[in-house]
């Protein structure tokens, strides 16, 4: 529990009740004022509202220590003592400067909510605003043998299975967000072999790779169908999945990604990299790949994000990024499988994806008989981070309508 700001107020006549005393309901708005003066100096009044979503009361406890008077100067302490993924629990302490006294205590549990009301998870400024990480835990995480390899996985909820699949060169963090929101089903993200936590030991270069250890991972955890939902490369993963294994998908959402395979001069770029990987790792990948990948907004008011991805990227073995680039560039042309596919499908996309274009995304769609197609305004290549309330009801609309 981390003190991480005061404020200061002068109690004025008009703040107190007929006997001269400092009014309890004036008490309850100097707690909240001193919270959005710490919201003002910090990641500004705006936090919530540029990220979707708004701190609605659950509960307020307030013990009342000492009276106060005009004329004297309170001031409010504020910590964070439990945060959630959803909720917060704050602690705030009125003390009068002239001699020390306490005059009253509060805690307050505080639950985001969008714009219908709905649980939304804590914007990551708010919580480092108020003097805690932002990263936090959102699921359980586990080491789990798939085949031969040992992959680490979050695993969060129960229910039917919707089986995350990271994008490049991302890792199983990606997902944590929407993953939260969710309830109902078990939710399962692992870091792809070289990616994350999880080690290279192996791999022949393709997608199919990729495919097998995600079989396995079903398998051990004793998961015949799941919905599969892929970024980017997660999303041809899908599609060799969708080839090899269809019996083991319910259903597909393709976030950010192409059927088509890469074209002679992607492939060419792709060879470059992986030569450059060898030669100098990989920390080229985030001055070269990030400007790409964000919305020019997500960019400017979302550095939680930004930093987030930023660590995903450093976080990649070069073995593990070889392995991909490989991968993707060998991996075949799944537009004539369009058609065949028999399970319902959510596409998204971002309207400004510089990767892979909205117009691409919706063609993509409207070869999928039956899919329903969805581009995110202000979102880049990485739309569930983007755009993340929308995206999580997006996707829960999708997974009731399977039930």
């Amino acid at each position: 529990m981390t003190l991480v700001s005061q404020a200061e107020f002068r109690i004025f006549p008009d703040d107190c009740d007929a006997y001269g005393h400092l009014n309890q309901a004036t008490l309850l708005r100097l707690f909240e004022r001193a919270r959005w003066d710490i919201m003002a100096r910090g990641p500004g009044m705006d936090v919530f509202t540029r990220h979707g979503v708004w701190p609605a009361a659950r509960k307020t406890t307030i013990e009342y220590r000492a009276q106060a008077f005009p004329g004297d100067v309170l001031r409010i302490d504020l910590r964070l003592s439990r945060l959630g993924t959803t909720s917060m629990t704050l602690l705030q302490t009125a003390q009068r400067v002239g001699d020390g006294r306490v005059i009253a205590e509060a805690e307050f549990v505080m639950v985001t909510i969008d714009g219908e009301g709905r649980p939304a998870p804590v914007p990551d400024d708010v919580p480092r605003a108020l003097g805690a990480r932002a990263s936090r835990s959102v699921s359980e995480t586990r080491q789990i043998l798939a085949g031969d390899l040992l992959t680490s996985v979050d695993v969060r909820g129960e229910g039917p299975a919707v089986l995350f699949i990271h994008g490049f060169p991302f890792d199983r963090t990606l997902w944590r967000m929407l993953a939260t929101t969710l309830a109902g089903w078990r939710r399962i993200a692992p870091d792809l072999r070289g990616f994350g936590q999880t080690p290279l030991e192996g791999g022949d270069g393709t997608l199919g790779t990729y495919v097998e250890d995600l079989v396995a991972l079903l398998d051990a955890m004793k998961i015949d169908r799941a919905v599969i939902c892929g970024l980017s490369m997660g999303g041809y993963i899908a599609f060799e999945m969708l080839r090899r294994y269809p019996q083991r998908i319910r259903a597909l959402v393709l976030c950010n990604t192409r059927a088509t395979a890469d074209d002679a001069e992607t492939g060419a770029a792709r060879e470059k990299q992986i030569a450059r990987v060898r030669r100098d790792g990989t920390a080229f990948l985030t001055e070269t790949m990030l400007p790409r990948l964000l919305a020019p907004v997500t960019a400017k008011i979302m550095p939680d994000v930004v930093e987030q991805v930023k660590q995903m990227m450093t976080g990649a073995s070069p073995e593990g990024i070889v392995l991909a680039l490989k991968a993707m560039r060998a991996r075949p042309d799944s537009t004539p499988d369009l058609a065949r596919i028999a399970v319902p499908t959510l596409v998204i996309g971002g309207r400004e994806d510089a990767l892979i274009p909205a117009a691409e995304v919706r063609a993509m769609a409207d070869a999928i008989p039956g899919a329903h197609c969805a581009i995110m305004p202000d979102a880049g290549h990485l739309t569930p981070l983007e755009q993340p309330i929308n995206t999580s009801r997006l996707v829960s609309e999708f997974l009731e309508a399977l039930k």
